[in-house]
């Protein structure tokens, strides 16, 4: 008995059922296809109290040449005495002390945050003596945490500088601003 899709699996009518090459579905990438993730790089030690001081003081004095330079400019622009910089006699020359104050800080605060989240890791201050800023498993930090770093170095300050000196007799050698950072400072 035929019908018309023929009589069975072994009709002679029928296509030879060869199988048929199916190309693999698209797998989706998975850890195990990527390569690993490199490793944590190794610092020798955690730096030490004086040598973070020294980088401290390094950036201080770089900062502050900076900052006469550019608030010079600024006042010559503004047609405002240059010295002193610190007279504050007129009501203009007191307000644009405060904007110079602001920019200060500005300046400050980019230095640090984009400098300590670089592939340098570290301020011209920190490189000139082999330091790091790193997380808290020694890979580098974003410009988040370097932000939070910097401003947390305010609480640092409110301790008289307690949370400075702290750097010097804590375990892994961390200021209280890097504590709350959950950062450390090691030697390259």
């Amino acid at each position: 008995m035929s019908s018309i899709y023929g009589s069975g699996p072994g009709d002679p009518s029928l296509p030879s059922a060869e199988p048929v090459a199916v190309p693999p579905a698209p797998v989706a990438p998975s850890a195990t296809l990527l390569p690993p993730p490199a490793p944590a790089p190794r610092y020798a030690e955690y730096a030490g109290f004086w040598r973070r001081v020294l980088a401290s003081i390094l950036d201080t004095f770089l900062l502050i040449a900076a900052g006469v330079l550019v608030k010079g400019v600024m006042r010559t622009a503004a047609g405002i005495s240059i010295t002193p910089l610190w007279d504050t006699s007129s009501e203009a020359t007191a307000v644009f002390t405060v904007v110079e104050n602001l920019v200060a800080l500005v300046v400050d605060w980019v230095y640090f945050a984009v400098l300590e989240s670089s592939s340098r890791q570290a301020t011209l201050g920190k490189m000139a003596l082999g330091l790091v800023v790193t997380d808290l498993t020694g890979q580098r930090i974003g410009f988040g945490r370097a932000t939070g770093r910097y401003f947390a170095k305010l609480l640092s300050i409110l301790t008289l500088c307690i949370g400075f000196a702290m750097a010097g007799f804590t375990r892994r050698k961390q200021a209280l601003h890097d504590m709350v950072a959950n950062t450390l400072v090691l030697k390259v």
